[in-house]
């Protein structure tokens, strides 16, 4: 065997033995508490709602909380205002999404010497002394502005600096990837408004959830550079719409966007996706079954189905995405948006939560990555639309 085989091997024996003691290398480790790690997808704020936990302080049940944050090197947490179709159906979806920014406020009130509220990449260097975690955010659906145009500029007056057009079914903004038949063709009317206005106020446009037509059309019409906040590669799912067609991240990537790529199981690996999107569907039936029953008067037995137990995939699935999206586009339009307290848990099985992301920087650097592309990866690229589209803003 030769050197460069013989330390390929070692490397690879190295992260092997890293990952299965649950520490990256040292010099992964050193490396992810010096760069600018920014995730752009934390699910908490409904996690606080649902059942409150004080983040500040270790919290085993959460896959985000501060010490774990700090120890894995952690520097902007986008907090997801998650609101669902059916609370937007009930409307409900404005009080949601404003409840869960006052949790986000709350937790940084709580605790001012570890938490700070990001609303400019130009402040990070200033709010952070202190190892603060900062807090910005991103709303996962557009269902709070309802048809109020001017709910885009409110929400990002409290701080809003992305927003995922639509969710898990169609609304009113646009076409879901999910959702049994298309309404729009992609944007409706309205939604390009919402486009539009976005784009003067300086919330960021992220196409994640979004169908086929819906993403091309806001890549299209956004004037500034789009993300998508949580997606991975179609490449590996086959049939998983969720994700991304190689197509539309080559379309995002060429005006300037990035694509986040996320850590659960069911994103980045193909026996995940089939058993997710099959309960999806179940889901689904078990709804529209639902409603006409009560539409007919008749009472609903049936057992509504339960988040499946998710096969976890490995690291290596996550780092094949980050490789493809490089591949297909460059080192300048890949980043990460796990998904910590989102997927029920169904995470790869090395990244358990925000202490983790040190194993994820040992893997790029076994791959090959220079040190510089992986501060891209982790943070920078998409540091990078954030300020384009806040200096192309014209409140």
């Amino acid at each position: 065997m030769n050197r460069i085989a013989l330390l390929s091997v070692s490397l690879l024996a190295l992260l092997s033995n890293a990952s299965n003691a649950g520490q990256a290398p040292d010099a992964a480790r050193r490396l992810a508490l010096d760069a600018t790690i920014v995730d752009t997808h934390i699910d908490a704020p409904s996690e606080l709602i649902a059942q409150w936990s004080d983040l500040g302080l270790a919290t085993p049940t959460r896959e985000f909380d501060y010490p774990r944050a700090r120890e894995g090197g952690l520097d902007v947490a986008f907090m997801s205002i998650y609101t669902s179709a059916d609370e937007d159906d009930a409307g409900k979806a404005w009080q949601t999404a404003n409840t869960q920014i006052d949790a986000v406020e709350a937790m940084v009130g709580r605790h001012p010497d570890k938490f700070a509220l990001l609303r400019s990449p130009r402040d990070i260097e200033r709010l952070q002394q202190g190892s603060k975690v900062l807090l910005a955010l991103g709303m996962e659906n557009g269902a709070p502005i309802g048809d109020d145009l001017s709910q885009v500029a409110k929400f990002h007056a409290r701080g809003v600096r992305y927003i995922t057009l639509a969710h898990g079914r169609n609304n009113r903004i646009s076409d879901s990837a999910t959702d049994t038949a298309p309404r729009w063709g992609g944007l409706s009317p309205f939604g390009r408004q919402v486009v539009e206005e976005m784009n003067r106020v300086g919330i960021m446009v992220d196409v994640s959830h979004l169908s086929e037509d819906a993403i091309r059309q806001a890549v299209e019409l956004s004037s500034v550079p789009v993300i998508a906040s949580h997606s991975a590669l179609r490449h590996f799912t086959p049939g998983f719409q969720r994700n991304l067609s190689d197509e539309n991240v080559k379309a995002i990537a060429a005006r300037g966007g990035v694509v986040q790529v996320p850590f659960g199981s069911m994103f980045v690996d193909a026996g995940a996706a089939k058993t997710y999107s099959d309960f999806v569907t179940a889901r689904e039936a078990y709804r529209q079954a639902k409603l006409a029953a009560a539409a007919a008067g008749q009472p609903y037995t049936a057992t509504e189905p339960q988040f499946p137990k998710v096969a976890p995939a490995s690291l290596a699935a996550v780092l094949d995405n980050l490789d493809r999206v490089v591949q297909l586009t460059g080192v300048d339009h890949a980043g990460i948006g796990s998904d910590f307290d989102g997927v029920n848990g169904a995470l790869v099985s090395e990244l358990h939560s925000v202490a983790d992301y040190p194993l994820l920087v040992a893997g790029l650097q076994q791959r090959g990555y220079k040190d510089a592309d992986i501060r891209k990866i982790l943070g920078g690229n998409l540091l990078r639309v954030w300020g384009e589209v806040e200096r192309a803003a014209k409140p």
